[in-house]
């Protein structure tokens, strides 16, 4: 606050310079922005999934300074396998905003997440449907259901795997 006090009047015409001189004062360690030229060279890595390849993109995006939305939009799209839905997805409709872009990314993304987890989820066998009107009582009155309606009730097994414990 005192440094922040001891400014000249008028000596900052933006936030942008105040920042930058905020860091030059107090900011020891700090990144080089990287050029624009690491951004277009960026590409999916052979095994890497789409979660990984979009946070290291979005990284490198963060890290390139002045406005590039229209690169990063070009420019990821190239980055991706032929055969990625999300590349095929990118074609068939352009994304005309960074937000459009991460929202039609995190979309894919959470598609690849749940194939992910089904590999290494073990199948559920469907159990065989044991026919219940053949446990009835010795009566011959009709078996009602839940909601008082006579006839007789087709009953199954559920089965429901979840992804977190209950």
């Amino acid at each position: 606050m005192r440094w922040f006090n001891g400014l000249r009047a008028n000596s900052i015409e933006s936030f942008k310079k105040l920042t930058r001189a905020f860091g030059a004062r107090f900011i020891t360690c700090s990144r080089v922005p990287q050029s624009l030229g690491s951004l277009l060279s960026m590409s999916i890595r052979e095994g890497e999934t789409l979660k990984t390849y979009s946070d290291r993109y979005r990284e490198m995006f963060n890290e390139i300074e002045g406005e590039h939305d229209d690169v990063a939009i070009s420019t990821f799209k190239p980055g991706l396998l032929a055969d990625y839905d999300l590349r095929k997805s990118l074609t068939s409709k352009p994304v005309t905003s960074v937000h459009q872009l991460i929202d039609r990314i995190d979309k894919y993304r959470r598609v690849e997440e749940d194939q992910l987890q089904g590999k290494g989820k073990t199948r559920v066998i469907p159990q065989e449907r044991k026919d219940f009107r053949s446990d009835r009582y010795n009566s011959n009155r009709p078996r009602k259901d839940f909601v008082g309606q006579s006839g007789s009730v087709d009953t199954q097994v559920v089965n429901a795997v979840f992804r977190e414990p209950m």
